[in-house]
């Protein structure tokens, strides 16, 4: 299918009811059928139609851009005095190219149970449940603490400079009484030796961009070539495919590790206790099976090759080759750990510059998080809520410049075979439509009883 960036591809016009908060599913199959693949992006029309979707509840929105088709939304409901909490979610979506889907990635199909499309776990349906509790305040008159604010946004997928950044150092009046905020991801089932963990993401890893570039001479491809620039750069490939960068307890991985080691029996404790230490760790690795990548990277500062380049003709060897590196770090890591650290690995045969570095969140307030676990453990009996260090980095680091504790809570019931991370960015991704529903009504119940800032 091909489509204008940010068109509607919906059969005829956008459904615009307020009541589709009551059919949080359907509210996602709309967002779905919106193209707002990035690059370029073209938010625009997703965010208007969400902005008519709640003028028909009555709510007013404002759009904020640093290019016009590019906007974020925020709308605020008044409250008590108590501190603003925020829901806030991402509209744009990582392309679908050269994938095979079952159904058109943006026709918002349901089937077997499932709303299929791009977006549907990252991060449209979290939108959804956001956009329906919010909708539902309003609805059902229920008395706020404090103001609710709801902020879609535009580029996370791209690193948020045309949303939350800009709206954070722009404006940042908008959320001068928001202490705490929900967003992506968490508070979704991760089992473990048997039980069901519930992690809800209070911290993330960092985004640092590395290119590691190579110079030899050049000449022609005709006579041998040996040490040159792009045999330079392929030992360097080889060696960041085969090894790992060194290990790291930090103190939020550590609570982390702590509190769901409280939860599982004593054998899967041990384990998790055995990740604390840099002599037990790849053993602890081994025996966590499916789930060691995830650890696995909560351990150690990330750094995986993304683009290569060197050369532009056929027979001639090239005098530089270059590959780009997306790192991320764990809390506390700085650009110059990761920089010395790939220094140090790759040797002095290339050259690490960093390009780019996010400082994400310094501190971890766990404030909300005794009322994230009480809604989960209410909406699933069997649920086991653990606080969570998320291995990427999402725009909860945007907001944390200016002391906004963001969780990761798009809560959704998702069956025990359903691998969630297979999906995410990839074909056929796809969300339970009762997974929608129990997110929608968990989020509405934490609007409903949040009392503000917890001292």
């Amino acid at each position: 299918m091909s489509n204008h960036p940010g068109e509607y591809v919906g059969d005829g016009d956008p459904v615009v009811d307020a009541s589709l908060s009551d059919r949080p599913a359907e509210l996602l199959q709309e967002l779905i059928r919106f193209d707002t693949t990035n690059p370029p992006g073209a938010e625009r029309s997703c965010i208007e139609w969400a902005a008519d979707l709640l003028a028909d509840a009555g709510i007013d929105s404002e759009l904020y851009a640093q290019n016009p088709d590019r906007p974020s939304l925020v709308a605020r409901i008044p409250g008590g005095d108590s501190p603003a909490l925020m829901l806030y979610g991402h509209v744009d979506v990582v392309p679908t190219s050269d994938q095979d889907w079952t159904h058109p990635p943006f026709s918002g199909v349901e089937e077997d149970g499932y709303v299929w499309g791009r977006g549907a776990l990252d991060m449209k349906s979290g939108v959804a449940m956001f956009v329906a509790a919010f909708l539902r305040a309003t609805q059902e008159e229920i008395d706020l603490a404090g103001d609710l604010v709801l902020c879609l946004l535009a580029d996370e997928e791209a690193g948020g400079d045309e949303g939350a950044a800009f709206l954070v150092e722009e404006h940042p009046e908008l959320f001068e009484d928001v202490e705490y905020a929900l967003g992506e991801f968490g508070g979704y089932p991760m089992e473990l030796a048997g039980v069901r963990l519930y992690p809800v993401q209070v911290n993330e890893k960092q985004v640092c961009w590395v290119r590691v570039s190579a110079t030899g001479q050049a000449g022609h491809a005709s006579r041998p070539s040996r040490g040159d620039a792009v045999g330079r750069i392929g030992e360097a490939l080889v060696t960041l495919d085969r090894e790992r960068l060194p290990y790291h307890l930090t103190p939020p991985v550590e609570e982390m590790l702590d509190r769901m080691a409280d939860e599982v029996d004593e054998e899967a404790a041990a384990v998790l206790r055995g990740l604390k230490d840099p002599d037990t760790v790849d053993d602890s690795l081994a025996a966590l099976g499916d789930e060691a990548g995830t650890f696995e990277a909560l351990l150690h500062n990330t750094a995986n090759a993304t683009i290569l380049r060197g050369g532009d003709k056929i027979n001639v060897v090239p005098a530089s080759a270059e590959f780009t590196v997306d790192s991320r770090l764990l809390p506390g890591q700085t650009d110059e750990d990761v920089a010395t650290e790939l220094r140090d690995l790759l040797g002095d045969g290339v050259s690490v510059d960093v390009e780019r570095f996010e400082l994400g969140p310094e501190e971890t307030d766990l404030g909300m998080f005794p009322l994230l676990d009480d809604v989960l453990r209410d909406a699933d009996e069997a649920a086991v809520p653990v606080p969570y260090v998320l291995p990427a980095a999402t725009d909860g680091r945007i907001f944390a410049r200016i002391g906004i504790q963001s969780y990761g809570f798009t809560p959704m019931n998702l069956p025990s075979d359903f691998d969630f991370q297979s999906f995410v960015h990839a074909a056929d991704e796809r969300i339970p439509v009762e997974a929608v529903e129990f997110g929608t009504d968990a989020v509405y119940d934490v609007v409903r009883r949040y009392e503000g800032a917890v001292e």
